[in-house]
């Protein structure tokens, strides 16, 4: 069997080749489930896709499971590369979707240069899945400082403190950054909003409700965003996809 070091690193025995540690992966192909989901009724869709997210996100935090409002974030890089890490939504309303990080930090710099996104919320327990498309626009200063205000005062030291997905030296060095900062707001209870910290608005274009069915013939209904009538709003039309 492979030694874990303290570390948390994987180290073979000798001899050992790196694909035998996955042996009991092999049956990869076999794993599935049969879903047995009620279906979307169609009938009753309302005439926005945020009624029926608000319904699905109350069932999913019903149900117990945790972090019920998180949610993977795929962002892009203006020449196409892609990356995704799993964010909290703290926020949505008719307007859209808001997260809030470091605007340095890899999704940050991503969206600054290319505002096209992609939301994923996994609820597998339900077998239920949205996925939102549309484009990332940074809140107001007066959003990202109510929010952070109403954050833990170790999470507002940790923003001061990390200097997010850029290299650092080790752990070490990371917790003396977090202990210098807590030291300068020690005789602060108000600790401000850094400027390179606040929110993203995700504008849906699109708003997909994926819902498990027997013999993989899932519901999939996508809500497309047709126009704003200039008086604050939006019509919607919804199609029907392949499972």
């Amino acid at each position: 069997m492979p030694d874990v070091t303290r570390s948390g690193v994987v180290v073979p025995p000798v001899g050992l080749e790196w694909y035998s540690l996955s042996v009991e992966f092999t049956e990869l192909a076999a794993m599935r489930r049969q879903y047995r989901g009620e279906g979307i009724d169609v009938g009753a869709l309302p005439s926005t896709p945020f009624p029926l997210f608000t319904a699905w996100l109350a069932e999913v935090a019903g149900a117990e499971l945790p972090e019920p409002n998180a949610m993977v974030v795929a962002t892009a890089t203006p020449d196409g590369r892609p990356s995704t890490r799993t964010v909290l939504l703290k926020e949505f309303d008719e307007r859209g979707f808001v997260f809030y990080t470091n605007y340095g930090s890899r999704k940050g710099v991503e969206l600054g240069a290319n505002p096209a996104v992609s939301l994923l919320f996994p609820w597998h327990a339900l077998a239920r899945q949205v996925i939102v498309t549309g484009s990332a626009e940074r809140v107001s200063r007066e959003t990202s400082a109510e929010y952070f205000r109403s954050r833990p005062r170790g999470s507002r030291i940790g923003a001061w403190a990390s200097e997010q997905s850029r290299p650092v030296a080790g752990r070490e060095r990371l917790e003396k950054r977090y202990a210098e900062a807590a030291a300068g707001f020690a005789d602060i209870d108000d600790i401000p909003v850094p400027e390179f910290w606040g929110g993203f608005r995700v504008v849906p274009e699109t708003v997909e409700f994926w819902q498990g069915r027997e013999n993989r013939m899932h519901d999939r209904l996508r809500y497309l965003r047709e126009g704003d009538d200039g008086g604050g709003h939006t019509s919607w039309r919804v199609e029907r996809l392949s499972p």
